[in-house]
């Protein structure tokens, strides 16, 4: 198993992307810590995991709160003798559809101050504790999008400069935390249709934008994105810093 022996923090392990990475991850042998708000659906996930043989274990953690975010990191690395991989995917607020020149600066604005607050939490919580290890893996989720393909008329909001602010998050990291040993690397999708909430107005034509984008005339699935996780966090990847793992399905041209 590709991680096995391994000690994985997942933040907003509960919601669709979260979750499936959590699987994914305990597939290959890794004990998983899922953290976020809601304790019913972390159970969902865990217990998931658990009737498949694997190791979960829950807390509920605000990933804003820079508190509970170093209490539940520091009682991580106590438990499991630290912290080898950690992965952020809580959601983020987003406003879409409408233009930045109509848009209100908070709605603008809610997604990047999220997003980099989060991020900075999150990584530093874990960082601290994979310095001292010598390794680790820091993933994050999103990456570069396409902003002129078919989806140039679907507004975007803040919410692809949240992701812009995680890229420079991630390169800065990777230069920083490369001597200790820390490779920090970013899954890019470029959408995942599983992943939208079934509520979501104008649900069945955003997935159908996304396909549309493609080469391969589908878009990654949940699946894809939790083995390309597993992949990214494992030894396997060991050469694998500063870098994007691309899995969009070609939506997304390096």
């Amino acid at each position: 198993m590709l991680l096995e022996h391994k000690n994985a923090v997942v933040y907003g392990a509960g919601g669709s992307i979260g979750g499936a990475v959590s699987r994914a991850f305990a597939r290959e042998g890794a004990k998983v810590f899922l953290a976020g708000r809601t304790r019913a659906r972390l159970e969902e996930v865990a217990e998931a995991i658990r009737s498949a043989g694997g190791t979960a274990h829950t807390a509920e953690v605000d990933a804003l709160d820079e508190q509970a975010v170093d209490e539940h990191a520091d009682a991580v690395a106590a438990d499991g003798g630290g912290i080898d991989v950690s992965f952020n995917v809580i959601a983020h607020p987003y406003t879409h559809g409408t233009p930045m020149a109509e848009m209100a600066v908070d709605d603008f604005m809610a997604p990047v101050q999220t997003a980099a607050r989060t991020t900075f939490l999150t990584t530093r919580a874990a960082a601290r504790h994979m310095i001292r290890q010598g390794s680790g893996v820091i993933l994050a989720f999103g990456g570069p999008g396409d902003r002129s393909g078919p989806n140039r008329d679907y507004y975007l909001g803040g919410t692809q400069v949240a992701f812009d602010a995680i890229e420079t998050m991630r390169r800065q990291l990777s230069v920083e935390l490369g001597p200790h040993g820390i490779r920090v690397v970013t899954l890019a999708s470029g959408g995942v249709p599983e992943s939208l909430p079934e509520a979501m107005d104008g649900r069945q034509a955003i997935a159908e934008m996304i396909e549309a984008q493609t080469l391969l005339g589908r878009a990654a699935t949940l699946e894809d994105v939790g083995n390309a996780a597993v992949f990214a966090a494992s030894d396997w990847a060991r050469s694998v810093t500063a870098a994007i793992v691309n899995v969009s399905c070609g939506a997304l041209i390096d």
